[in-house]
């Protein structure tokens, strides 16, 4: 199996309104941990969904109109992620995506190449949500080590990195690093290889 590693970032967090910036994923081998293929670019915007940028977003990804306008259209990024895709035998049989926030990365994904396009090429449409298996790995620890759970928990990435004593992801952001953050913490807690699941660490204090 196949797992497509994706980040992207973006002028805001609307897809109805927004548009993705920079663009990233590795797909994985996750049966080895052999990395396949990895692919990143900034994606070129016109003058008026510049405008309508989320200043906050922006300060998040550090981007500016200058560097935007040094990528590729999006209808260049739709033919060069089909164009992988197809190299790489991708499918819903063998692959699936995981992101930290699949819901807010599939609305944007789905800009660039549309829902009917992914059917019609049969891509993958299960998108694994990292934070949810992080919680189940809690839930579990919690059952074995008879601890009742937490009223509140961070499952932000940075907070699970800091479960797992490893470097928060660098700021600004960008989708490649983000890519890189979240394979680090999917190796950390779930692994690759053998498929083995790391035995899950006590709560920690931000869990309690």
């Amino acid at each position: 199996m196949l797992a497509i590693f994706l980040d992207i970032e973006t002028t805001g967090l609307d897809f109805f309104a927004h548009r993705a910036i920079d663009f990233a994923f590795k797909i994985i081998d996750i049966s080895t941990g052999k990395e396949m293929y990895c692919f990143q670019t900034v994606v070129k915007q016109p003058v008026e969904v510049w405008e309508s940028r989320d200043l906050q977003s922006i300060k998040i990804n550090g981007f500016d109109w200058e560097k935007i306008q040094t990528g590729i259209t999006e209808a260049e990024l739709k033919n060069q992620i089909i164009s992988i895709f197809s190299k790489l035998h991708i499918s819903r049989e063998r692959a699936f995506y995981i992101c930290q926030n699949p819901a807010f990365d599939r609305g944007f994904f789905s800009q660039i190449v549309n829902i009917y396009t992914q059917e019609t090429l049969h891509w993958p449409y299960r998108w694994l949500d990292f934070a949810s298996m992080f919680w189940a790995l809690q839930v579990k620890n919690a059952k074995q080590q008879r601890l009742s759970l937490p009223i509140e928990i961070n499952l932000s990435k940075n907070a699970i990195a800091e479960h797992y004593h490893l470097p928060l992801e660098s700021m600004p952001h960008s989708a490649l690093n983000g890519v890189n953050h979240l394979i680090l913490c999917y190796q950390t807690a779930i692994g690759f290889g053998d498929l083995t699941f790391a035995i899950p660490q006590p709560l920690t204090k931000y869990d309690e």
